[in-house]
């Protein structure tokens, strides 16, 4: 498969990115150990939408996570972690809470 104008394909990409593996607990693709937030899943179901067949949705399932970062048994608290998030060929980081839904849980 060739990459499109502008990527290139790299093999060993912890290497090239200055980041570092680290084992995972129970999953076979390794952690990434300067990545604050650890959570190992395995996938569920995976589904193409007819509609969108450019994408994909999986479903997954949680197996381990920082126990630092959990709230109870089922939750990550927001307030432990700050995520890097991708739209639209942009990064974004999260700014100060705007408040939450009635159906948050934490």
């Amino acid at each position: 498969m060739k990459k499109q104008q502008g990527f290139t394909y790299q093999k060993d990409k912890f290497t090239v990115s200055g980041l570092t593996p680290q084992p995972s607990q129970q999953v076979r693709p390794a952690r990434i150990r300067e990545c604050p937030l650890q959570i190992e899943a395995v996938a569920m179901d995976f589904r193409v939408p007819a509609h969108a067949p450019f994408f994909a949705i999986v479903e997954t399932r949680a197996v381990a996570a920082r126990r630092d970062l959990v709230i109870g048994d089922r939750h990550i608290d927001p307030r432990q972690w700050s995520p890097l998030i991708y739209n639209f060929r942009h990064y974004f980081g999260l700014g100060e809470p705007l408040g939450k839904t009635f159906r948050a849980e934490v």
